[in-house]
């Protein structure tokens, strides 16, 4: 069954470009899983300090490909830049609004 997934990032401080690079990169995996990154946003620098520093909008033909996608040797292999850069990440299954 395909899933929509709200994906929010916060970056640790003084590291959202970084963050920006790093999701740049196990982003690009997401299509070899079947997947399709819909919208990417970055918040208003000033704005709101509280607020993620990165929304992205994924859709996954299916938990298992989102299993796949989580434990890809690629996206593992940057663990330790995740860390590095990645304060706090909260997933949201979400479904669209008819509207």
């Amino acid at each position: 069954m395909p899933l929509t997934l709200c994906v929010l990032l916060w970056a640790v401080d003084g590291q959202v470009d970084p963050l920006t690079r790093y999701e740049d990169e196990v982003l690009a995996l997401v299509p070899v899983h079947g997947g399709r990154v819909t919208s990417r946003v970055r918040s208003v620098p000033g704005e709101d300090p509280a607020a993620p520093a990165e929304v992205q909008v994924i859709e996954m033909p299916d938990d298992a490909a989102l299993a796949a996608y989580m434990a890809d040797p690629a996206r593992v292999a940057l663990a330790d830049v995740r860390d590095r850069v990645v304060a706090r990440t909260q997933i949201l299954r979400v479904e669209p609004v008819a509207g």
